[in-house]
Parts: structure tokens; sequence; C-alpha cells
């Protein structure tokens, strides 16, 4: 049965995707593009040179140096039409990777150096994504798109930015986020925002369990409440050779807490080794509620796609192994659970029985 998936087949397929990254998802020409506007020096300005380097300075096994290269993405994002467009490729590059829902995070304090507000930088974001669902539907695709709004945490802006996606939840941002090195920036330092935030009846992720182990989950989920927990992975730490659940394992397994795995981007900053010693395949034989995504795409070089095509050669999953990653996620969504169920029911579900007849 694995023999007959085909890459091209997996795009077709509808894809549900939790964790990508704006500013880690441009395309290399886009960037050579925007950084000749505004005299930003490239390590390379031919585009297949450019998407080259950023796959090979990310590949270092280190996140603090996978990290640095976004400063090269997040310089040539600084103005409104900048924003506008890198957000409407997004959506397009996505919809025609099959995928029809989608989760895509950006920190609206890093587009800043330009005098835009807070505010603007999300409305030009949130203006490109509709251009890019409207075009992609015009291409006879079809994709959703909600922002989350992502807060540094080494920064000092929680607060401030869990308000501003609390202020656009009604025009398409459905959660919030904190994301930068974990190793000495713990979530509870942000605990104000996240209290804030369940007042308020919003949805939260964090970064936890990527480069730092069982105590940046447990704040994540104990501390700070967390609805899902952005990769991760290290709750493996919590399980024994023979499979048994410590406490918190078995805490995340019971309520069901969304994992959002990034297989290629954990081997790049070194969470695992490679794509067979992923813990993936451990935590679906487990039944976690395991998810699979991107993280950054131009930086890992990869896909949604492409990420089920690595599971489908390293453990031979099948169509019905894939339905079940995308029902994952797309129960996990930040929206409304009848708009989760109609693209269960009416999109995901048909196709995926057509493939498995």
């Amino acid at each position: 049965m694995v023999a007959t998936i085909r890459y091209e087949d997996i795009v077709k397929v509808p894809k549900a995707l939790l964790h990508d990254h704006l500013d880690g998802g441009l395309r290399p020409a886009t960037i050579v593009d925007l950084a000749a506007e505004v005299g930003h020096e490239l390590p390379a300005t031919d585009p297949e040179a450019l998407g080259r380097w950023f796959a090979d300075a990310a590949d270092s096994g280190s996140l603090e140096r996978y990290l640095e290269t976004f400063a090269h993405t997040v310089a040539v994002m600084q103005t409104a039409p900048a924003l506008r467009r890198v957000a409407r490729e997004c959506a397009l590059d996505l919809a025609t990777d099959g995928v029809v829902y989608a989760e895509v995070r950006f920190a609206p304090e890093q587009h800043l150096e330009q005098d835009l507000s807070l505010d603007e930088v999300v409305e030009a974001v949130l203006a490109g994504f509709a251009e890019g669902t409207a075009q992609a539907v015009e291409a006879g695709l079809s994709i959703r798109v909600g922002t989350l709004l992502t807060a540094m945490r080494h920064a000092a802006r929680s607060q401030e930015i869990a308000e501003l996606a609390v202020r656009h939840r009604d025009a398409g941002v459905v959660g919030f986020d904190i994301a930068g090195a974990e190793a000495g920036f713990p979530p509870t330092r942000h605990l104000d925002a996240f209290e804030y935030l369940q007042r308020e009846n919003f949805h939260f992720t964090i970064h936890a369990g990527e480069a730092f182990g069982l105590p940046s989950i447990w704040q994540a989920i104990q501390w700070c409440g967390a609805d899902r927990l952005g990769h991760g992975v290290r709750i493996v730490d919590d399980i024994s050779p023979d499979g048994t659940l410590g406490r918190l394992a078995a805490y995340v397994r019971d309520k069901r807490i969304p994992l959002e795995l990034c297989p290629s981007s954990n081997v790049q900053t070194g969470a695992v080794a490679s794509i067979a010693d992923h813990p993936i395949g451990l935590l679906r034989d487990l039944r976690f509620r395991a998810t699979v995504n991107t993280d950054n795409r131009l930086m890992s070089g990869t896909s949604m796609s492409r990420e089920m095509s690595l599971l489908v050669e390293t453990f031979g999953y099948g169509w019905k192994e894939l339905q079940w990653f995308t029902i994952n996620a797309m129960k996990s969504a930040f929206i409304p659970f009848d708009e989760r169920l109609r693209i269960i029911d009416e999109v995901i579900k048909p196709a995926y029985a057509k493939l498995m007849a």
C-alpha cells in the first residue's frame, strides 16, 4: 500500500496546518525583490542560491543558530505592502500544496522599524491573507487561514500583544503564542498575558518542549494553561522505553493536549537526531493528539506534503495514518467547533475515503 502513495497524490489530498511561521516561509525570489527595495544586504541574490543558503544555515543542530536566519526575512517585512505581499503569497503557496486550513503565526513587534503601529502590522497581514485566499479560490483551490499573534519570550510586550490579538479576534486573529529561545526564558514570565487571555475566552499555544525539556512543557500547561504545545517533542522524556507514561505525559495524553510536531525542523534544531529517531511514531502509537506541521518552510526547505511524504517513507504510513494526523490537527484548530466539523466532514473525510476505497 505504501508504494502506491506518491508525492503528487499527497499534494492533492486535504491537509491541516497548525504551526507555520509567516517570516519562516517567504519565497526566496520575494526576499530578493524586497531586499532590493529597502537596501538590505543578503548572503546571495540569486533566488535558488538564497534558498540553499537558508536551508544550510538553519541546518546547524542549534535552535539559536536556526533563529538567526530570521534576521534576513524580518528585515524585508517592515512595510505594509511587503507584509501584504508575503501574507498573500503564503496563503497561495499553502493552498497550492493542498492545505485547506492553516494557522500562520508572526510576531507584530518585529515589524515596527518603518514606524508601522502594531495594529497596522496586523491589518496588513490580515489583508494579505484575504487576498491570497481569494486568489486561491479563483485558481480552483480552497483554504481558510487563521492568524496567530506571537510575543517574543525574551521581550516584555506579551501583555500588549495579547491585547492586540483579542482586539483583532473578529477580523481573523484566532490565537496567541510565545516564541523564541526557551532556555532562560520560561513561559511563566508572561503569566499576566496568559491569565488575561483566559479571562477573554481566547485560545493560545506556547512554544514548549523543543529545545528545553519537561519543565518547559509543565509550566506551559500547569502554570500558563496552554491549549496546545508548540512542538512539545520533549514529552518523550517522560515516556519509558517500555512505553510507560510518566505523570506529565499521561496528563498530556489524557487531556488530549495537541502536540504541534514539526519533524524536519526538529531535526535541524537538534531536538532529534533524524526523522527516523523522531518520536512522532511513538506518540502516534500511544495515541497522543499528535499533528504534523512545517514550522518554517523556507528554512527547512519543506511543505506539508513533504513532511507527510517523509513520514510515509520513514514509518511506512498509509492514507489511514495521514488522515489521522490531519483530523487531529483540524480538531485542534482555534476556530469554532462547527467550522472545524464542517471541514472534517465535508472536505477531509470524503477525500481520504476515495483514496482508501
